[in-house]
């Protein structure tokens, strides 16, 4: 008797069963597949364009909370996309996501309060996520270059002929990139933009070293960033602090509290901070970075129409090997030294102040320049100590209106003088 109870009780389940799988939708797709972008038909030949796939698979991803969107090997074409809240992209070991060489698929948009194009991936407004695994996103970068090249100025931000930057993280929070490879974007590759608790670690930011403007990473009026063992070897700036623009009506949010450590920059212009400094930089330390072959080493750099407060960086055992400048701290950016007869003008909004920079354990060999610590007359230069300092160079270091103290300063110039004092320098070292 209980066994034929339990038999009409599993006949009765098995026909329930049978009329829910009926009732459902053919094409639905479970809780783990709804992040899947294979699902949403994405090919990843290279040649069928996944972007629709990879969009749908983020948002219906999205909507069930969050989750993991896998791209497994493969290399998926791809117009841009947009990531969402507490979305992790992963891209497998032997998957590429590959940008789309069409130029109509990139948008016109406001991007910093200027006309640009939509990059390859962004997240707006976006708390916790996430790109992280071991494949690569590649912004097929070489059609954009050869257009900048042939323009005079394409490079400069607001001059008509905008780049597609590769991936920007604008007003996102809790923010982590983590063992992929970042390469040939069209413009800057990495950017978190007014963005809050950002970590990029173990990754590589590559491109040629012809490719104008592909600087690697560029925190821009960002705060609690950590950049750790990042490799290097791009066309222009290895990382750029930024915060604001040229000309800046402003306000402008600084960037602060930013370490970057155990990282080595291969070719690029080195470590940079500015030159677009109109928020102003505070709090932000380098330690144990390897620069081999770069045209700069560590660089603060700013003008009279693009600066503000920046002070209290720490550079700390840092090395250099075959580094065009080593060292330069200036306000005269693009330029790095005055002219003759230099008057000071009024300070305004923009005007640069540098202060509290230290820099410890700092060892370079084959410079061509030592390099240069020059401020404005109306804006010197303040609280510049060296500690533990050696560098080899064909030419020396220059310093005019600024006050620079240290010991252990050893500068060997084969060329010249070792340090050269300009109008308003104010040096002790020994």
């Amino acid at each position: 008797m209980i066994q034929q109870r339990q038999s009409i009780v599993h006949l009765l389940l098995g026909m329930a069963l049978l009329v829910g799988f009926a009732a459902a939708p053919a094409n639905a797709l479970d809780s783990s597949d709804r992040c899947n972008p294979s699902k949403h038909g994405a090919k990843g030949d290279g040649v069928a364009k996944d972007t629709a796939a990879i969009q749908g698979a983020i948002d219906a991803c999205e909507a069930q909370g969050g989750g993991t969107v896998r791209l497994i090997a493969g290399t998926y074409l791809s117009a841009p996309i947009v990531l969402k809240s507490n979305i992790a992209l992963q891209l497998d070991k032997g998957a590429t996501l590959l940008g789309s060489p069409d130029h109509a698929d990139y948008p016109p948009m406001t991007m910093f309060h200027l006309p640009d194009l939509q990059p390859l991936v962004s997240a707006t407004n976006a708390t916790n996520v996430s790109i992280t695994g071991e494949g690569v996103i590649d912004g097929n970068g070489e059609s954009w270059w050869l257009m900048a090249r042939s323009i005079r100025d394409a490079g400069v931000l607001g001059m008509g002929h905008p780049r597609p930057k590769l991936i920007i993280f604008d007003h996102c929070k809790h923010v982590r990139v983590e063992g992929v490879t970042i390469q040939n974007s069209p413009m800057w590759q990495l950017v978190p933009y007014y963005s809050d608790d950002v970590i990029i670690r173990n990754i590589k930011v590559l491109a040629p070293a012809h490719s104008p403007n592909t600087d690697a990473i560029d925190p821009f009026s960002s705060s609690h960033v950590v950049i750790d063992h990042v490799t290097a070897d791009v066309g222009d700036d290895d990382v750029a602090i930024k915060s604001g623009p040229i000309n800046s009506p402003g306000p402008d949010d600084p960037s602060r509290d930013i370490t970057i450590t155990d990282c080595t920059f291969l070719h690029g212009h080195g470590l940079s901070i500015g030159s677009e400094i109109a928020g102003g930089a505070q709090n932000i330390r380098a330690e144990r970075i390897h620069f081999e072959g770069t045209d700069n080493g560590i660089r603060v750099k700013a003008n009279r129409d693009r600066g503000s407060d920046v002070g209290h960086l720490v550079f700390r055992d840092i090395d250099m090997k075959d580094v065009k400048n080593a060292l330069i701290i200036s306000e005269y950016y693009p330029k790095v030294l005055p002219p003759d007869g230099e008057a000071a003008q009024p300070i305004t909004r923009l005007t640069p102040r540098f202060h509290d920079i230290t820099l410890e354990n700092v060892t370079a060999t084959g410079s061509t320049t030592a390099g240069a610590i020059v401020g404005l007359p109306e804006s010197p230069v303040t609280g510049v100590v060296l500690r533990n300092v050696k560098i080899g160079a064909q030419h020396g270091l220059t310093i005019g209106y600024a006050d620079v103290s240290g010991e252990k300063v050893v500068i060997e110039a084969t060329e010249g003088q070792a340090i050269t004092k300009g109008p308003g320098a104010n040096v002790s070292l020994r």
